[in-house]
């Protein structure tokens, strides 16, 4: 063989072999930093821009894509110790010409985190309004769209302030209160009357533990790698003690049942979808809330756990679609596109 053809096959060689060792290198030593490579590249992937927007000296992050246009913008609102890229996988599956708005919650990520921040439900309701007010977004209703915690903070920000808002999507959203409660609930009391909340099960601080909050909150039995297992935590752990802090505040005697309190108030069209076999927050949720708002449709999906937004992305993007076709569109069947 031409000594010119080995050396090419060399070079070549070595020209793969080096991202493909720095794959490896970073999945092995650093999967905290690869998990956040690839949060960034599926922004960049769907379009969505990162910025910041300030009230007074408190720092919000946000993404999004698209402008304000005829068709209503969305706010969507993350639930517990999650993030503004939650919603991504749900993004890829929404229409390009809305205008979309993912937000960090108080503390979380980007979002401005202050040991005097007010972080009950109330209070987080009142920095997302002083969040819209810096964007502007609320200068035409727009649709807001939460999940769990988020749903909890969307659902009684759709109370507080109905002009603000002209449709609403709850997903799975916290802050109701059951008649019984499920075995997440129980073993919730079990380790407060025991004063063990350091062992909160949606705080993982071990891959062990962060494998078995990921089998509580999805129906899908996903096998995950330990060293994705072990980046999640390494991502998580530094922010533990604000995540127990936070939970504490929004089981709390003032939190806890917001939404339940607040639901007879929402007024606008309300769209509920929740996982049946959710393991979290008793998919019994959907009835009572359907049976206090006026204008409410339910939508409960098969094989699907308290993770809606991470398990059934494609379905959820299209019941929002189509939910807002039917509420905004002024022709019968009429969809978004």
């Amino acid at each position: 063989m031409d000594l010119d053809v080995v050396n090419m096959f060399v070079i070549a060689g070595g020209t793969l072999a080096i991202p493909i060792l720095a794959f490896v290198a970073s999945f092995l030593l650093w999967p905290s930093a690869l998990i956040k490579i690839y949060y960034w590249y599926w922004r960049r992937t769907l379009g969505m821009q990162v910025r910041y927007v300030y009230h007074e000296d408190y720092q919000f992050c946000y993404s999004f894509r698209g402008r304000p246009g005829h068709k209503p913008s969305i706010l969507m609102l993350h639930g517990f110790s999650a993030h503004k890229d939650m919603w991504l996988s749900v993004v890829k599956f929404l229409p390009k010409n809305l205008h979309l708005v993912c937000v960090d919650m108080p503390g979380h990520e980007g979002t401005t985190r202050s040991s005097l921040d007010d972080l009950s439900i109330d209070g987080q309701v009142k920095r997302i309004h002083q969040f819209v007010e810096c964007l502007k977004l609320n200068k035409k209703p727009f649709h807001l769209i939460g999940t769990s915690m988020g749903g909890h903070v969307a659902g009684v920000y759709a109370a507080y302030y109905p002009s603000d808002v002209c449709s609403l999507s709850l997903v799975c959203p916290a802050g109701l209160q059951y008649s019984t409660d499920n075995q997440f609930v129980q073993r919730l009391k079990e380790l407060q009357d025991s004063a063990a909340m350091e062992k909160i099960p949606l705080i993982p601080s071990t891959p062990e533990e962060m494998s078995e909050m990921l089998q509580l909150c999805s129906y899908v039995r996903f096998k995950v790698p330990q060293q994705i297992l072990q980046g999640l935590v390494d991502v998580r752990i530094p922010h533990n003690n604000f995540y127990r802090k936070l939970f504490l505040e929004i089981v709390s005697e003032k939190s806890r049942y917001s939404l339940h309190q607040n639901m007879d108030k929402i007024k606008v069209p309300t769209q509920i979808i929740w996982g049946k076999q959710d393991q979290v927050l008793d998919v019994s949720g959907a009835d009572m809330l359907a049976k206090s708002i006026a204008n409410c449709q339910v939508e409960l999906l098969e094989n699907c756990g308290h993770s809606v937004v991470m398990e059934r992305p494609r379905k959820t993007a299209k019941l929002i679609v189509d939910f807002l076709a039917s509420v905004h569109s002024t022709g019968n069947n009429k969809k978004l596109d």
